[in-house]
């Protein structure tokens, strides 16, 4: 039975594959009919008539118009939402939220999503990620078992009563129609507990004895599983519990610092790792070819108008975007959204770089406040995880999560950055591996290089080696567990480095 309803999705998703190609070759064609469709649909709302909709004909109009915005500034419009107004910035009911914490700080975010955005952008999406795997994995077997999700949880709206809201996964999951519900695991009361370690435990009892053909998910919170299910079946890997296990399809953080501890995990070299980015305000980019880690197509028929932003222009009150057409190789953008939910040139906070134009490609390269530029360096997200993938790599060495913040010059002291890192294996040699990870920076960033030239401004990184599960434990205590949350890389202050420090402290 699995196996005909199998061949009978793969048809129908592999009709897909030609609609890819077709944003893939000329995006812009697709890019223009969004933006007129959004303008449309937005005209007769309230935020399209006060920001004059109707008089938009081309971007420019938009871009003069139309502010960027943050989501601290959009708020007004959502928390009406949240309590029931309609037509305020879609004009299509908006009955359900996706409630994202991230890591740029501790207060939860509530993104609308529409009936449209969740049918043409996070539908689509998973959709298209599972296209995009037939298309290039011929003769898998995929679809013939399930696939395990690991989803947050879905609260009582407090705003509304008898509406929901809750991590972007939980919604999906909750609105999945029937055959998704038939391919997937575990059961959807236990994919949507909402204490998190009951349901880890849950999940593994429950899914150990599926036919697991893929898994999905963000890496961080995928290891905490499968290293449980290891535990309760007392198998040495992965593969040894689900022999048809063949593709991870993660998100939310980059890939490159977890691979080699997947690898080790699971036990399979033919293992496929699949990159998405998607985020509660919808899917944005898949990686269309596993020959190509991290690199992801730009999905530009989603019912997104996408526009990208110089750093330079970040904090400035009048900004300068850059339509697709625009942009330029390697150079880091802010990514501005307006969305088929009603989020009208939003200011996502993640950053972005080309590493193709045609076609569009794009590497996720950090957050507009996950950075460090202490003393003019400028390191980026995609900087350190680069960086601390290719110091491991030299040493032996693997690694389950890390944070890093500056220390600041006083009277008699340079300064530097500090590094915490949880190794699941330590390095061979402790001092080759700071040595590397300092090389490999100076290496990819020429302003982190020029200030540690003769140890001008900066010196040789601070590095300390933390107990297992220390980034559990931290998470656990901000009450972060599970979902979409993420550990934060890197951060221009020193709040989430001296709150590991004092809790590793206590614990001594």
């Amino acid at each position: 039975m699995r196996s005909l309803i199998g061949k009978l999705i793969t048809f129908v998703l592999k009709q897909r594959i030609p609609q890819i190609e077709a944003f893939k070759n000329d995006p812009f064609r697709y890019q223009e009919a969004a933006f007129k469709n959004l303008i449309q649909a937005g005209k007769h709302t309230e935020y399209g008539k006060l920001h004059g909709f109707k008089d938009i004909r081309q971007v420019k109009d938009f871009q003069q118009q139309v502010p960027v915005l943050p989501y601290e500034t959009l708020f007004p419009y959502i928390e009406r939402m949240l309590k029931g107004e309609q037509n305020v910035l879609w004009p299509t009911p908006v009955n359900w939220f996706s409630k994202s914490s991230g890591t740029t700080n501790d207060r939860s975010k509530f993104i609308p999503v529409s009936q449209e955005s969740m049918q043409h952008s996070l539908f689509r999406g998973g959709r298209d990620m599972i296209a995009l795997y037939l298309h290039n994995r011929p003769g898998t077997k995929v679809l013939e078992g399930k696939n395990l999700a690991i989803g947050g949880s879905l609260q009582d709206n407090p705003y509304w009563p008898g509406h929901f809201i809750g991590d972007v996964s939980a919604v999906m999951i909750k609105n999945l129609p029937s055959w998704a519900q038939y391919m997937r695991t575990p059961s959807l009361e236990v994919a949507l507990m909402e204490k998190w370690e009951d349901k880890i435990e849950q999940m593994a009892l429950q899914t150990l004895n599926e036919k697991v053909t893929s898994i999905s998910g963000v890496p961080t919170w995928m290891v905490v599983l499968l290293k449980r299910i290891m535990e309760i079946s007392g198998k040495k890997t992965i593969h040894e519990v689900w022999p048809d296990l063949e593709v991870f399809l993660h998100g939310a953080v980059s890939f490159k610092p977890y691979r080699e501890l997947f690898d080790q995990m699971i036990g399979n070299p033919r293992m496929a790792y699949m990159e998405i980015y998607n985020a509660s305000e919808g899917y944005f980019a898949m990686q269309d070819d596993l020959s190509l880690p991290g690199e992801m197509l730009l999905l530009t028929d989603y019912g997104v108008y996408y526009e990208f932003l110089p750093l330079d222009q970040v904090d400035k009150p009048f900004p300068k975007t850059l339509t697709l057409g625009e942009v330029e190789l390697n150079k880091n953008y802010a990514l501005v959204i307006s969305t088929n939910a009603g989020l009208w040139r939003y200011l996502i906070g993640d950053t972005v770089r080309f590493t193709s134009i045609k076609p569009h490609r794009i590497v996720v390269s950090g957050r507009t406040k996950h950075y460090i530029n202490a003393f003019g360096e400028e390191l980026m997200v995609d900087n350190a995880d680069t960086a601390i993938t290719w110091a491991c790599s030299a040493t032996q060495a693997v690694i389950k999560d890390y944070t890093v913040a500056p220390v600041y010059m006083n009277g008699k002291h340079r300064g530097c950055h500090e590094w915490i890192i949880e190794f699941e294996q330590q390095p061979v040699n402790s001092p080759e591996f700071n040595r590397l990870l300092d090389e490999k920076l100076r290496q990819l960033n020429s302003d982190y290089d020029a200030k540690r030239y003769q140890n001008l401004a900066l010196k040789e990184p601070k590095v300390h080696s933390v107990p297992v599960n220390t980034f559990y434990n931290w998470m656990k205590k901000r009450g972060k567990l599970g979902g979409q949350n993420k550990v934060p890389r890197l951060a221009n202050h020193r709040e989430y480095v001296d709150d590991i420090l004092h809790m590793i402290q206590q614990t001594v």
